[in-house]
């Protein structure tokens, strides 16, 4: 018999950071956010769970507000779907309302969770396999003077984190003592990425990275806003790039490694739209060559779980690094799993994400909807 789904509930809970203020460049800073979970209940009652968790209002053109406003609006048209034919799944949420990937990637997670469930597998081998039990993590770290981003870092690297991203992107000379701060506290199995979020102008940025050339072990990060501006960035460095918050479809990653502008990207799940898609933007880097983080805007347990199996499912050869959101928070509805040990994290093993949600966490729904 074709499962359907026969419920659709939203739920909304306070993700609070983990170390107190998170600061990005811009003045943009967050101590608590905004999660959405979506739950697609099948006649067998079989249950799939999924988050989006936007950065606040004014990282990305996403919001939690506009995330459950979307989810109000795509409700009935989930109603009586298979959410096992993910193809149709999208079709009929792109007839209900147009963009908003964001949004609907909260539904594609629980579609695959219920998908799995079902067929008694883990979502990482509906995305092609488990390559790996677990991956490498890295850690962001927040914008601040030098000695208190050291610290941070060290006390990371103490819990078996070595790849860091550093929060830059204010001014050029003060951002390179940072670096080199961290640099200069670390050691050759450390990764660091200098990563501006898009906020250098591209006469800074150009600065910057004059600043930073020939520094070891380094990589920067989306240094402007546009991908032009990156370009132009890339053409005065011989610094690894990485590229984030342009990289948004299939068609952005073929630009990318057309121009050869840059070495890695960050593939944000809900970014493109949710897991299906990012499998096949994540294809797409394993064969351009084009190394990979995969990570999300922001989340918990729920949107740690769908990166661990995005990211166990990618060739080890290939992928950077993940991160597992919910060490970076302090609430958990799934009993703080996966979760992440000595700088890795496991890719679960169970059907579907693999984890078991404590409904009670997530309190009332802000709203439901029952076929018929």
């Amino acid at each position: 018999m074709t499962p359907r789904v026969e419920r659709v509930e939203v739920y909304g809970y306070t993700l609070s950071y983990a170390h107190g203020t998170y600061v990005m460049s811009l003045g943009r800073s967050v101590t608590t956010l905004e999660s959405t979970v979506v739950v697609l209940r099948t006649g067998s009652g079989a249950a799939g769970y999924g988050e989006v968790c936007p950065l606040g209002t004014t990282y990305l053109p996403s919001h939690p507000a506009g995330a459950r406003s979307a989810l109000s609006q795509l409700a009935s048209s989930l109603l009586g779907q298979d959410p096992t034919n993910l193809g149709q799944l999208h079709a009929a949420m792109d007839a209900e309302l147009a963009g908003h990937g964001y949004a609907k990637s909260a539904v594609d997670i629980a579609a695959l969770d219920v998908f799995g469930k079902l067929r008694g597998i883990s979502v990482a081998e509906l995305l092609g396999g488990r390559r790996q039990p677990e991956v490498p993590l890295y850690v962001a770290v927040p914008l601040g003077p030098p000695a208190e981003m050291v610290d941070f870092v060290l006390a990371q690297r103490a819990n078996g984190i070595h790849r860091f991203q550093l929060k830059v992107g204010s001014d050029p000379e003060a951002d390179a003592a940072r670096v080199r701060a961290v640099l200069e506290a670390t050691g050759p199995g450390d990764t660091v990425v200098a990563d501006a979020n898009g906020a250098w102008r591209l006469a800074e940025a150009v600065h910057a990275v004059g600043l930073l050339e020939g520094l070891p072990r380094l990589r920067i990060e989306q240094p402007c806003r546009s991908y032009e501006e990156c370009v132009q960035v890339r053409r005065r460095t011989s610094l690894p790039m990485v590229l984030d918050e342009v990289v948004l479809d299939p068609q952005s990653l073929v630009r990318i490694a057309t121009d050869g502008v840059a070495e890695g990207v960050n593939l944000k799940i809900s970014r493109v739209g949710g897991l299906s898609r990012a499998r096949l933007l994540r294809d797409m880097c394993v064969e351009l060559g084009i190394a990979l983080t995969v990570e999300d805007t922001w989340g918990g347990d729920l949107t740690t779980a769908a990166v661990a199996h995005l990211a166990g499912s990618t060739a080890p050869g290939a992928l950077y690094a993940a991160s597992f959101m919910n060490d970076w928070t302090l609430e958990h509805v799934a009993g703080y799993q996966p979760r992440a040990a000595e700088g890795r994290g496991p890719v679960p093993e169970a059907p579907g994400l693999g984890v078991e949600v404590d409904e009670d966490r997530l309190g009332e729904p802000l709203f439901a909807l029952d076929a018929g």
